[in-house]
């Protein structure tokens, strides 16, 4: 899965840097949410519909602009492999 489908940068638009805000960090549409908050909800069990009862504000599109977040920054990392030692 490779390139940009309809609709990827308008959701990408939601999620915002601020300076002033959590120190620069992504936040969701000025607001003060970070994305990271947002995926560790969802890692820990959270549901869309948890987060946008939790969040009066959110959208399902922010909830959507987050995961395409990271997967966009995940597509672009660079993981070095780690060597073990093989003597015991």
């Amino acid at each position: 899965m490779s390139g940009n489908h309809p609709g990827e940068d308008e959701l990408l638009r939601r999620i915002v840097v601020d300076p002033g805000i959590f120190g620069g960090k992504p936040i969701i549409r000025g607001q003060r949410l970070a994305v990271e908050h947002v995926l560790g909800m969802l890692a820990a069990g959270a549901t869309t519909q948890e987060l946008l009862a939790g969040y009066a504000w959110l959208e399902p599109e922010d909830v959507q602009a987050c995961l395409l977040f990271a997967q966009r920054l995940v597509g672009n990392e660079r993981v070095e492999p780690r060597f073990v030692d093989a003597k015991p």
